[in-house]
């Protein structure tokens, strides 16, 4: 996931693009266990070629919602070519295994801004995904669907396991509750804000589990429906800053009508 770094200067996301002036953003898997593909085969890694050579490497996380289109964060696509963009499915690994594909374009939501808000945006597969053992769509939620507070959230990623640590190559995952909107809101008062587009989840007063870099995109699932997109936070898996993720049920719309 991305996370505020409250002193600094720019907005730098998890593809390495840097935004607008506001604060810094990145994110990792933090206070989880291991994780294999089974725990969560509608997650694929996002690998890109950042300097054209040919040479890819895991950058953010997406969620298969057909067998052709993943779902993953703006701020990942942002700036970006789709010929610089594969997904990697069915592996518990982001850098070996499972079915690699290209990324034939993608739809970045039009609305997408320097506050993170509407941070959606489909990828479009050059071929079909082949479902089976480790390779599953995930259920999309219906239109403006709430949430309970305090659900249990699955959220799966390769990001960083410390804030400012090391990337693993296997997956890793973890569950946290989601957190009451208010005091999200609250929460990030005096530094961005939590739109009615984003949803928080975390120990809010404890910390400890989150996710944060190389997260970005990947999913925030409750009982097997795609409810978030890994989108930011302050710090990593700090006790006063939630993560926070993009709405899903708040873009069911604009994913029909885009896909």
């Amino acid at each position: 996931m991305l996370f505020l770094t409250i002193a600094a200067a720019f907005l730098v996301c998890a593809n390495g693009a840097v935004l607008p002036p506001v604060p810094m953003l990145d994110g990792r898997i933090v206070g989880g266990t291991p994780a294999t593909i089974s725990d969560a085969p509608y997650q694929v890694a996002l690998l890109m070629d950042y300097w054209g050579t040919g040479s890819y490497s895991q950058s953010c996380g997406g969620s298969i919602i057909s067998r052709n289109v993943i779902l993953t964060a703006a701020h990942c696509t942002d700036g970006s070519r789709a010929a610089q963009w594969r997904i990697r499915a069915g592996s518990s690994f982001h850098n070996s295994g499972g079915q690699v594909i290209q990324v034939s374009r993608f739809t970045q939501h039009s609305g997408f801004n320097s506050r993170l808000d509407n941070d959606v945006s489909l990828l479009f597969l050059a071929t079909q995904l082949t479902l089976g053992s480790g390779v599953a769509v995930i259920n999309l939620p219906s239109q403006g669907q709430t949430v309970a507070d305090g659900a249990s959230a699955f959220v799966t990623g390769w990001g960083a396991l410390t804030e400012g640590g090391n990337s693993p190559t296997q997956l890793y995952k973890v569950t946290i509750p989601i957190v009451n909107q208010n005091q999200c809101v609250n929460a990030y008062s005096s530094f961005n804000p939590v739109t009615n587009n984003m949803i928080c989840a975390g120990r809010l007063g404890v910390g400890g589990q989150d996710a944060c870099q190389g997260d970005s995109g990947g999913p925030l699932a409750v009982n097997n429906v795609l409810i978030g997109v890994t989108s930011w936070g302050s710090g990593c898996a700090r006790p006063q800053y939630p993560g926070v993720w993009a709405r899903v049920p708040m873009f069911r719309n604009w994913i029909n009508s885009n896909m």
